[in-house]
């Protein structure tokens, strides 16, 4: 029988009858089945990993709900998605650069992201999936609006090769609309796609235009949940050196961390002083380092926390950056700058003719000057 799911079936009505007294159960119900999906039997193959990223999943779809858009007017909502997805400043930052270059620069970010969310309504696979899904789900209208609304916001938001998925399908937005100059985008109307198909001189049959789309989002998804099952994975045995080596608080911080909490959040949640919470994250950091560029994860557990070289300048500020790199000798620049194009730590120690314990050190030294600058401004 499907235990796995009637146990999460369970476990999300007890949570949302506490979460969402005010709803009513034919709600909650309909919350409910929208989390858990339509393929309920295909949860019992989980694996335990893929199992643990399913329930992640779960949560921050409801979190999001819960925190933007149920029990918010429409309107009101609406205007939610677009100010959380306009706060992509990547995203923001390419239609500024598009509308500033083109004949139309009246428009605003808000305006061309609005017409990118249409067209993923119009033709994404996955959208109009959920949007049948959503339909089954609940036949109140403002629920119906507000799953919607999340499930958007979570597939925009989905990391695909380190950028949002919205990011990709902005792309591709600008290619088709510029076929036409840019001036020929209608303002109030959205456009429509006339056909999805071409027909072949070559061949009788016809080409849909919609058949790469739909094998780049496999694809897609494909890559999101290795690359979840990976983070999980990494996860479980870093909190595992964490509780050893460091102490239960330590793993509690980095849940909590990873669940997007700033560190007064975190320093609430585990009632400690801020100062101390500041220091516990010093040292997570020093042991993510230590251990787990021995073991070839270095950059994922360090984007995690934000101090990667190449992402995040070793989470210095640009004034301490350049304090930092006035005291690195010619040779450790090296190092940094091959650390900061992806280079690997394998890679640079053959580069530079080393034993990969001689560069760890030398490794160690850079990451231990970072945090004492970083120290010095907590």
């Amino acid at each position: 029988m499907n235990k796995v799911a009637e146990e999460l079936e369970r476990f999300w009505r007890s949570r949302l009858l506490k979460d969402q007294p005010e709803q009513t159960q034919r709600e909650r119900d309909s919350i409910i089945n929208w989390l858990l999906g339509e393929d309920r039997a295909g949860v019992e193959d989980f694996s335990p990993e893929r199992l643990a990223i399913a329930r992640q999943g779960m949560d921050y779809r409801y979190r999001i709900l819960c925190q933007r858009y149920l029990n918010v007017h429409p309107t009101k909502a609406y205007r939610n998605l677009i100010n959380r997805l306009g706060s992509i400043v990547m995203l923001r930052n390419k239609i500024r650069t598009w509308v500033a270059l083109s004949r139309d620069r009246q428009r605003a970010v808000n305006d061309v992201l609005q017409e990118v969310i249409q067209e993923m309504l119009n033709s994404d696979r996955y959208i109009q999936g959920q949007i049948a899904w959503i339909a089954r789900c609940t036949k109140n209208e403002r629920l119906r609006n507000s799953l919607l609304l999340t499930s958007i916001e979570e597939y925009c938001l989905r990391p695909v090769r380190n950028q949002p998925l919205l990011v990709y399908r902005f792309v591709n937005y600008l290619r088709r609309t510029q076929r036409g100059g840019m001036t020929q985008v209608p303002q109030k109307e959205m456009v429509r796609l006339i056909s999805e198909e071409i027909n072949s001189d070559e061949s009788d049959a016809s080409v849909s235009l919609l058949d790469a789309r739909a094998i780049a989002e496999y694809q897609e998804t494909q890559t999101w949940e290795e690359k979840q099952v990976l983070r999980h994975r990494v996860q479980q045995e870093f909190e595992a050196h964490l509780a050893e080596k460091v102490g239960q608080e330590a793993v509690q911080w980095l849940r909590l961390y990873l669940q997007g909490r700033s560190q007064e959040a975190i320093a609430q949640s585990l009632n400690l002083p801020i100062k101390q919470v500041y220091r516990l994250r010093e040292k997570i950091g020093y042991h993510a380092i230590r251990v787990f560029a021995m073991k070839g994860n270095p950059e994922l557990v360090a984007n995690w926390l934000e101090i990667s070289p190449r992402e995040h300048n070793l989470g210095l500020t640009p004034k301490q950056w350049e304090m930092f790199w006035q005291q690195l000798t010619p040779i450790q620049r090296q190092i940094v700058e091959q650390m900061k194009v992806g280079q690997g730590l394998d890679a640079i120690a053959q580069e530079l003719g080393w034993k990969k314990s001689q560069l760890f050190g030398e490794w160690s030294k850079l990451y231990l000057m970072a945090q004492e600058l970083r120290g010095d401004s907590s």
